[in-house]
């Protein structure tokens, strides 16, 4: 079976839209990552952020990446408003401890990306957004497959267009980096959760 080209799947979504800039809701992960994914994305939408990780721990490290991310978007040439949520690490904490023994990128991880992603659905179809997308996939960590296959579970569920993408492509995730550098963002040294961090 032919691998899918999210890239190509995203390029040929913004051509259908004609010049078009419809609204698109963005899950952010953290700063750093949704610097080269703003970048890319608001030339062909009008995107509101949402940073929505009750993966985060402990609780100083979520606000320091919050931080983070609001002071990217105060440095930004345009406007990107957030929608904001709190803190929620209950939520994580439901179903995380059955799945402690998960390895990385494993079933738990899997979990957490639907955790956020229809979190992100459901805000997108209660707010009025045309389409909702992540930055998970501009990481070299993470599997653009799995992110997109529960993107788009997610948009059929709460009925708003997934975009599919595959940030780390032309070269994304290099630009992240040049772009963390150029802003002095924090970059963390862990995924987010008390899992990720001991297996740092």
């Amino acid at each position: 079976m032919e691998k899918r080209n999210y890239q190509r799947e995203m390029e040929a979504e913004i051509a259908g839209m004609e010049g078009r800039r419809p609204t698109l809701l963005l899950h952010s992960c953290c700063g750093p990552c949704s610097s080269a994914v703003l970048e890319r994305l608001t030339e062909h939408f009008r995107v509101t952020l949402l940073y929505y990780n009750p993966n985060i721990e402990p609780e100083e490290e979520y606000l320091h990446r919050l931080s983070e991310q609001e002071r990217l978007l105060s440095l930004l040439p345009e406007e990107v408003p957030m929608l904001p949520c709190g803190y929620d690490h209950e939520t994580f904490e439901a179903f995380a401890p059955a799945l402690a023994d998960a390895p990385e990128g494993g079933e738990r991880c899997l979990a957490c990306f639907a955790m956020r992603l229809n979190y992100t659905a459901e805000q997108a179809k209660e707010h009025g957004f045309e389409y909702f997308t992540t930055t998970l996939s501009v990481s070299p960590h993470k599997n653009a497959d799995n992110v997109n296959r529960i993107g788009e579970e997610a948009g059929k569920r709460y009925g708003v267009k997934y975009l599919f993408a595959d940030f780390k492509k032309k070269n994304g995730y290099l630009r992240s980096l040049e772009l963390s550098r150029e802003y002095e963002l924090y970059r963390q040294d862990y995924c987010g959760c008390g899992y990720s961090m001991q297996k740092h």
